[in-house]
């Protein structure tokens, strides 16, 4: 990983879908591999470490009271530093971890002065991290933590996390860096880190990729802080919303904070909260950012380059918008305000695309609870704003 990704220098069915797929999946077990091992209690998943290149299933929930527990992943484990995390950023997991939508509850890990740090400290290109349930995690690191893996350069799917993710850079609720792909994945943990914060991930460089997710929990920081993405550094956010209160002091994003990459397709409705670049969707977008498609709803406050939808812009915003009542903001370096009544005007979005033509706004018009899968955004008209069309229907 480079630049801050290293110390020293979307679309799928996500909510009751995703949980029903993944239950479906939890009825074949080792089926599909016959190497595969099952993973039944915490000595189980501690022995993954002898093997980072195996393929996994968990066959059932792990918790407190489940064998194990108190020896490897409690508040008393290992010298009070709770659960080792799985793998190094010089051995990273390179395997196959299927959860099976079975959850890891209680989880503790107290390692102030480590980086790579969650469940799986760091996972390889080409290793799989899927359909993973953590729950109730307490997760202190330094750099590069997140409540289900640290680093990853592999892929993480379907999963999700919730509790509480600290430390200082690279912080996120699921993923802390980010240099391969996180996708169908959501988290409600609530987070605070120094730099590049994230209520989903932490940061991500070029090769990083974020699709069809989503965070709800709080994230707190200083630098660069996101209600999804903390620092984007040239990678690539798609078809993914945030909704949990951001704060921070400086480049604060209800969605990404920094943005040096791509912004497609997505929203934030969270409160945001800082001093200078502050944003409804993104604090500060670099002269390599890009958004587009996209729009923010939350409350925007900040002393010093704030804006309705993005706070500080040197790179291109197009064919997208802010609330201009909810938001609280009349300007926006990028975009257009638009009253709530216009947010749920189907015509404020099919005439951009008139307007745009070469990046267009996928969104059809559907009736109240209900929801069009052939499209990429629906909408009740004069009753929502713009939704995916995976999401559970309101």
């Amino acid at each position: 990983m480079v630049h801050r990704l290293g110390k020293h220098c979307c679309l799928a069915l996500l909510g009751i879908l995703l949980t029903a797929v993944c239950l479906m999946a939890g009825t074949v077990g080792c089926d599909p591999a016959p190497d595969c091992l099952e993973i039944r209690d915490w000595y189980d998943l501690d022995a993954i470490r002898d093997n980072p290149r195996g393929y996994y299933a968990l066959m059932n929930d792990l918790h407190s009271s489940t064998a194990g527990y108190v020896e490897l992943a409690s508040s008393v484990a290992n010298q009070g530093k709770g659960w080792q995390p799985i793998g190094t950023s010089d051995g990273p997991f390179s395997g196959t971890f299927d959860g099976q939508a079975y959850e890891i509850s209680d989880m503790f890990i107290n390692r102030a002065d480590e980086s790579a740090v969650g469940l799986f400290a760091a996972v390889d290109a080409g290793g799989l991290i899927q359909n993973v349930r953590v729950l109730n995690a307490d997760v202190t690191g330094d750099w590069a933590v997140g409540g289900l893996v640290g680093e990853n350069w592999g892929d993480v799917r379907g999963s999700y996390s919730g509790g509480t993710v600290t430390g200082a850079d690279c912080v996120g609720g699921l993923v802390g860096g980010n240099a391969g792909g996180v996708s169908d994945s959501y988290s409600a943990a609530s987070v605070t880190g120094h730099w590049d914060v994230g209520g989903l991930v932490g940061c991500g460089d070029s090769r990083g990729s974020v699709t069809g997710s989503y965070s709800m929990g709080d994230v707190t920081g200083e630098w660069a802080i996101g209600g999804l993405v903390g620092g984007n550094l040239g990678g690539t956010v798609a078809g993914c919303y945030s909704t949990g209160g951001v704060t921070g002091d400086d480049y604060v994003g209800g969605l990404v904070g920094d943005n040096q990459g791509s912004v497609s397709d997505s929203y934030s409705t969270g409160s945001v909260t800082g001093e200078w670049y502050v944003g409804g969707l993104v604090g500060d977008n670099d002269s390599m950012g890009t958004v587009n498609n996209s729009y923010a709803s939350g409350r925007v406050i900040g002393q010093s380059f704030a804006g309705g939808l993005v706070g500080s812009n040197w790179g291109t915003v197009s064919n997208s918008f802010w609330n201009t009542e909810t938001s609280g903001m009349t300007e926006s370096d990028g975009g257009a305000g638009k009253t709530t009544a216009e947010m749920q005007d189907i015509a404020t979005f099919t005439d951009a695309t008139r307007e745009w033509l070469d990046s267009p706004w996928d969104v059809t018009g559907v009736a109240a609870g209900e929801t069009d899968g052939a499209f990429i955004w629906n909408m009740v008209e004069e009753q929502t704003p713009p939704f995916f069309s995976w999401q559970p229907a309101s």
